[in-house]
């Protein structure tokens, strides 16, 4: 009995060192990578956001909407700044994900987009393109699906559009049981991913490189939080079910949708998540470049032409010349 309790007493020992160590992190990372932003309440939890670009911009709001293991640094590194130069750019914590907080369970694919869309319409956006990447693409079409009204188009960036039931390596770190998840995340998630985070960046990126400054610029060290992870478990878990739902009713979608892809993308298949959904989706537009999954990181030239192609055909197209000459004759007589 003395041995089993002095192993125990041992096992204890290391948990509490394990759990300190985690705080000690977290607050090293909290105070490396601050939130940014400002917080909106929405039933169910409380979303993190930052909003850039003039607010009288004549094109339609950008919501920009992150993937799995991300926040919005992971578009303000490069590329959100480009498109706030002519756009309202609204970027998005996703609930349970970077500075965004719960208030209780953790919310699905379908919830986050209900929650998303109770947001926005808080602050008055409206008819926006949601820009969505990787779990964001998948959130933007559950947005589409759920409130049809809200946008005005979706631009996709590697977007998980279909159900997968084999998860990429990269991801099998967060295949745990959901209800180990708590314990797991403040004693071990930091540890494991400190020793994998560079191989799964690696592959995340493959075959782009790694930004050496992604870690802070890009919010790359927010992934190790333990709240990152338990998201991490509970959206791998629970994604078959919900993408298997929402892909039955893309057909119903009657916006504009417009999907980017990379060749090299080592997460997610082009064609199952591009071509697939673009066909399925009256209209879907797929455009393949060469590079991988962080195509707004690494490809920003690309990403924001294509970008600009979408909203260039949304626009509405000129008044012919007597009809412009009209307008303005009304306009000088008021």
């Amino acid at each position: 009995m003395s041995v089993l309790l002095w192993v125990i007493g041992i096992a204890a020992a290391i948990a509490v060192a394990l759990v300190l160590l985690s705080l000690w992190i977290v607050r090293k990372i909290d105070a490396a990578l601050p939130a940014t932003g400002a917080w909106i309440d929405v039933k169910g939890g409380r979303i993190h956001y930052s909003a850039m670009g003039p607010a009288d911009a004549k094109g339609p709001p950008l919501v920009m909407i992150h993937g799995i293991m991300g926040q919005l640094r992971h578009f303000t590194y490069a590329f959100a700044d480009r498109m706030a130069k002519d756009h309202r750019v609204i970027l998005i914590d996703r609930p349970g994900w970077g500075h965004s907080t719960l208030h209780g369970p953790r919310a699905p694919i379908s919830r986050q987009a209900d929650m998303i869309a109770e947001a926005l319409g808080k602050l008055g956006v409206e008819k926006p393109v949601l820009v969505g990447h990787s779990m964001g693409g998948a959130v933007s079409l559950a947005i589409a699906v759920r409130h049809p009204e809200l946008p005005s188009a979706l631009a996709l960036i590697a977007p998980l559009t279909q159900p997968i039931e084999k998860v990429v390596d990269t991801f099998r770190g967060l295949m745990v049981p959901t209800r180990l998840a708590p314990i797991i995340a403040w004693t071990l998630s930091i540890p494991m991913g400190m020793r994998n985070g560079a191989k799964n960046a690696a592959q995340a990126f493959s075959p782009d490189p790694v930004p050496a400054d992604f870690g802070v610029k890009g919010g790359g060290l927010l992934a190790l939080k333990p709240a990152s992870f338990q998201s991490g478990v509970f959206e791998i878990a629970t994604a078959l079910p919900e993408m298997q739902a929402q892909a039955a009713r893309y057909a119903e979608l009657k916006i504009p949708v417009a999907i980017l892809y990379g060749r090299g993308d080592y997460l997610l298949d082009p064609e199952l998540h591009g071509e697939k959904t673009a066909a399925a989706i009256p209209g879907g537009r797929l455009t393949l470049v060469e590079g991988g999954h962080m195509l707004q990181v690494c490809h920003v030239d690309a990403t924001e032409e294509w970008l600009r192609a979408l909203l260039a055909a949304q626009a509405p197209a000129p008044a012919p010349a007597p009809a412009r000459k009209r307008a303005a004759k009304a306009a000088a007589a008021e």
